[in-house]
């Protein structure tokens, strides 16, 4: 697949999910094309869809390493997403890094992901969380910050702070990962 072709298959009308695991399929051996599916997700971010969006999350559960190489253009251009349909998946692909790296210690990611890389994730993730956003991307963004406070310990304070001012007001599946994330801090003496 070129990157003409990935762009028209992912903006030419409605996209099943049949026709996302087709491109996950083709994507999987093409890792060059990582970088023009990112900014497929930029551009679709003012349109309203999220084929782009939808595509890369389901690529990066397969292959979240081919996401290395492009990682600072990644770090860089979450904080451009402003629609619920970009931010979730992007904010899922957030926590499977955090994931990745603190609690698999996946050596590619603790060696190529830098500190001002990860603070970049902190930044967008708190915007996510204390914003006007739907469930999933605060969900996703909580446990991001969990992990992302084992190593930037002024974290920790500050999303039970967050979560304690805002768990009354929350949905019950919000509720229900809020206190098991207030439950961790808790063991860690957070």
């Amino acid at each position: 697949m070129t990157e003409k072709e990935l762009h028209i298959a992912l903006t030419s009308g409605r996209i099943s999910k049949d026709r996302v695991d087709t491109l996950v399929g083709i994507l999987v051996h093409q890792p060059e094309l990582m970088k023009k599916l990112f900014q497929l997700v930029l551009l679709e971010d003012g349109t309203g869809d999220f084929y782009a969006s939808w595509t890369f999350d389901h690529l990066m559960r397969k292959k979240l390493e081919y996401l290395l190489p492009i990682f600072d253009v990644f770090a860089n251009g979450l904080s451009q997403l402003k629609t619920d349909s970009c931010i979730r998946p992007m904010a899922h692909v957030c926590e499977m890094i955090c994931e990745a790296y603190f609690k698999k210690k996946d050596p590619a990611f603790v060696k190529n992901i830098t500190d001002d890389q990860l603070e970049k994730l902190m930044a967008c993730c708190f915007d996510w969380l204390i914003g006007p956003l739907n469930i999933a991307p605060k969900v996703f963004a909580m446990t991001s910050l969990y992990y992302l406070g084992l190593k930037f310990p002024w974290v920790h304070p500050e999303l039970k702070q967050v979560l304690l001012d805002t768990y009354a007001n929350g949905s019950t599946g919000y509720q229900n990962r809020a206190k098991k994330t207030l439950d961790k801090l808790a063991k860690l003496g957070s």
